[in-house]
């Protein structure tokens, strides 16, 4: 793929993704009164507080886009254009579709599933928008200034205070039981945004330690059609040094690929653990 429909795909991603993240926001969470942090969290709550106050609620558009001008000029002072500019047009874009989708509420009367499925969503959207190599601002931006003043903890430390400290806020205004069911949506975003980032096609990873690796590699290359390396180490209890064979295969095919060493060598030491993600030949092609 050129730079430049690069640049379009990660553009439709992030558009995509806003889009599906602001649907979340406005027709699941806000309805159901669920704060899961960040600033969108932060506008459910000022839209409830005003709606009590005045009996009408700010719109979640445009406490979003009040929040963020703040903290983008001052990333933008701090770290410059260039850097902020893919996350400037996703915030912008979430807004919009805050904004324009209509209040529909999606799933009624019902907190787990409001948690559930808003998680499922927001995390699918902002997988997209993480692969278009961006973020929604907000309290990361906010995070990553506090920082400078705090440096010695973490974006992510600081990052976990903040939306810890939003959440409780809803959790005030909406009631402990809202709280606890929005961290199960935060759980699902986590989940599903990491699976869109590192791959849904999990494969299996072994390693096999055996005096007959030759055997066991040349049945799994004939039977399962995959390769394996060897990759040399010395025991430290034997002082020997002797062969790992290394295979990554599909789930599917680990079950084979166990009994292949057992009738080989019923000796052998087999390790199988996952991996999550797996580019080359034989598995997803390996994106340029």
């Amino acid at each position: 793929m050129t730079g430049m429909k690069r640049i379009w795909a990660d553009f439709v991603r992030m558009t995509m993704g806003t889009a599906i993240m602001a649907f979340a926001v406005k027709c699941i969470y806000d309805p159901a009164g669920l704060v899961t942090g960040g600033v969108s969290g932060i506008a459910i709550v000022v839209k409830s507080l005003s709606e009590t106050a005045t009996g009408t609620g700010v719109p979640l558009w445009l406490t979003t886009t009040a929040l963020n001008i703040p903290l983008f000029l001052a990333a933008f002072r701090i770290q410059g254009m260039k850097s902020v500019l893919r996350t400037l047009y996703a915030t912008a874009a979430l807004s919009f579709f805050l904004g324009v989708i209509p209040e529909w509420i999606f799933v009624k009367d019902d907190l787990l599933l409001s948690a559930v499925f808003g998680g499922l969503l927001s995390g699918a959207g902002f997988g997209l928008v993480l692969g278009g190599q961006a973020t929604t601002g907000g309290t990361d931006f906010l995070a990553a200034l506090l920082r400078r003043a705090f440096p010695h903890y973490s974006v992510a430390e600081i990052l976990l205070v903040l939306d810890g400290v939003i959440v409780l806020a809803g959790a005030a205004v909406f009631g402990i039981n809202y709280a606890l069911y929005a961290l199960i949506a935060v759980f699902s975003v986590s989940k599903v945004s990491d699976a869109m980032i590192e791959g849904w096609k999990f494969a299996k990873q072994a390693y096999i330690i055996s005096e007959k690796n030759e055997e066991i590699a040349s049945r799994l290359m004939k039977e399962l059609d995959r390769g394996a390396t060897n990759i040399y180490a010395r025991g430290m209890y034997s002082e020997q040094d002797r062969p790992i064979l290394f295979c990554v295969v599909s789930k599917k095919e680990i079950v084979r690929l166990k009994q292949i060493a057992a009738e080989i060598d019923p000796r052998a030491f087999v390790i199988v653990s996952d991996a999550k993600e797996v580019l080359g030949e034989g598995f997803m092609e390996l994106s340029q």
